[in-house]
């Protein structure tokens, strides 16, 4: 039936009439269908390329990948045509495997057989072997290119090239650059582009600058990508001048900075704290028509909070809001490490609140940070509320933490509540470290007994385990008149 529909050029009714019978003999049927047409085959060889190309594609859109290549090798086998229809089908569903090694292998398969060696497909397979790091397979692909007398494009290089500077291996890059030329063909923007961010990445600057003029002095024009990159990679080096000489450059040779553009130069300046021109980066980005992103904002909150400008930092923060971008993480911590600098102790709270009231969760280092600042202010019950809110949002605080909260309790004295907490923080599994016993150490040095005071100052350092601190502690004297009976709870 499937021979006649073929004969008669009814083709769809054809490989729908395959697809039925596939679907009904299922996985590893291969052999099995392939032998029953072999039988009814006949003399018209004609359709009968038709139907195994049709069989492949059967297989193929029900997933059975194997069937399809055994239906090759079977055809193979019988010396019948080359079915080459269906054979670009699988080296195609092959490459949409992920699996380029399983594609190569088939690839090389079919070519051996007269299949005609295809310029994308050799690009397409160097692509992906590039992209999961794997050079050596990547290489052999290229190198079986040059064995089927296929010469390699400047995409094919450039492909190879991007993933060498990948990985960092610059002198391969280079080998194949001159490799090209070597063999008349050109590098081109891409070529140039793919070593600069390799040179980029690993901070060889100087090299990144020669090739970048070398480009230029051969008349290809440097895109936005490569200027980026430099920039990026002079920034990263600390070199913020010579990125904004760059950026000027850019402008000069009429290539428009994009949105990534500015925010690296954004981020470079913010570093470097000079905010003043990076903020006026920013009106620049809005009068050119584009607009600043959460990054550009939140960079230039945190280089705010970081020169101590928090009025500057609050100025954005606003902007942010009337323009609809939601503040991150980034941008609340940067706010609340600014104000516990400058031991605004209650603006960081405050912060803090509203970062969690928009949902967003804080992390210990943030909790620890704001507890400590209403400590060091003598606050220790608002520190103890924050603790108790920590372990309501599912935080476990660390020993950093209580030490916070120690250390508060013994500048004020309070060395039975110090020695409650000690107790709570092993009731809880955490165990205490040098700097514990040492604020404690310390508080009883300062409100213990005078007569014991020597003693502890000696010890101080010296006691690592919770053993030895209730030993010295307890062979002290038990004057406690000097004990304040404050209480946290």
């Amino acid at each position: 039936m499937v021979l006649f529909l073929y004969t008669h050029k009814m083709y769809l009714q054809a490989q729908s009439f395959i697809h039925t019978i596939v679907s009904r003999k299922g996985k590893d049927s291969a052999f099995t269908v392939f032998q029953a047409f072999l039988k009814v085959k006949g003399t018209n060889f004609t359709s009968f390329v038709h139907v195994f190309n049709g069989l492949i594609d059967a297989y193929l859109n029900m997933g059975f990948v194997s069937d399809a290549i055994q239906c090759f090798r079977l055809i193979q086998k019988h010396k019948i045509k080359f079915p080459f229809q269906g054979c670009t089908k699988v080296l195609e569903y092959l490459m949409k495997l992920n699996s380029p090694m399983v594609a190569f292998d088939f690839y090389k398969e079919i070519l051996e057989c007269g299949y005609p060696p295809n310029l994308y497909f050799f690009n397409v397979l160097m692509s992906k072997l590039c992209k999961e790091g794997k050079m050596m397979e990547a290489r052999s692909v290229f190198t079986e290119m040059w064995k089927r007398n296929f010469r390699p494009s400047v995409v094919s290089f450039n492909t190879l090239i991007n993933g060498y500077c990948r990985l960092g291996d610059m002198d391969a890059g280079y080998r194949l650059k001159r490799e090209m030329e070597e063999r008349g063909i050109s590098p081109d923007v891409y070529t140039y582009s793919a070593l600069i961010n390799g040179l980029c990445k690993n901070f060889w600057m100087s090299d990144a600058n020669e090739l970048f003029n070398e480009m230029c002095v051969k008349g290809l024009v440097p895109n936005v990508v490569i200027f980026t990159t430099l920039i990026n990679g002079h920034c990263k080096d600390g070199s913020v001048a010579l990125a904004m000489d760059a950026y000027q450059q850019m402008l000069k040779q009429g290539v428009g900075p994009d949105l990534i553009t500015y925010n690296t130069l954004v981020n470079g300046l913010c570093k470097s704290g000079d905010l003043g021109e990076a903020r006026k980066l920013v009106h620049v980005m809005i009068e050119k028509g584009l607009k600043p992103d959460k990054f550009t904002y939140t960079t230039v909150i945190d280089g705010c909070c970081k020169e101590g400008d928090l009025d500057g930092a609050f100025e954005i923060k606003k902007v942010m809001v009337d323009n609809d971008i939601e503040l991150d993480d980034v941008a609340y911590t940067a706010l609340i490490t600014g104000f516990c600098r400058q031991g605004r102790i209650v603006d960081a709270e405050r912060i803090l609140t509203e970062m969690l009231n928009t949902g967003l969760k804080a992390d210990d280092p943030i909790y620890t940070m704001v507890i400590d600042g209403f400590c060091k202010k003598g606050d220790i019950k608002t520190g103890f509320k924050l603790l108790r809110q920590m372990q309501s949002n599912g935080h476990s605080p660390n020993v950093i933490t209580y030490n916070v909260l120690l250390n508060g309790l013994c500048k004020q004295g309070q060395m039975r509540n110090a020695e409650m907490l000690l107790q709570a923080m092993l009731n809880l599994g955490l165990n205490p470290d040098d700097i514990t016993y040492n604020i404690l150490l310390e508080g009883h040095c300062k409100y213990g007994n005078p007569d014991d005071y020597d003693k502890l100052r000696s010890e101080m350092g010296l006691v690592h385990d919770y053993a030895t601190y209730t030993s010295l502690v307890g062979s002290l004297s038990r004057s406690s008149k000097r004990q304040p009976k404050k209480s946290f709870v």
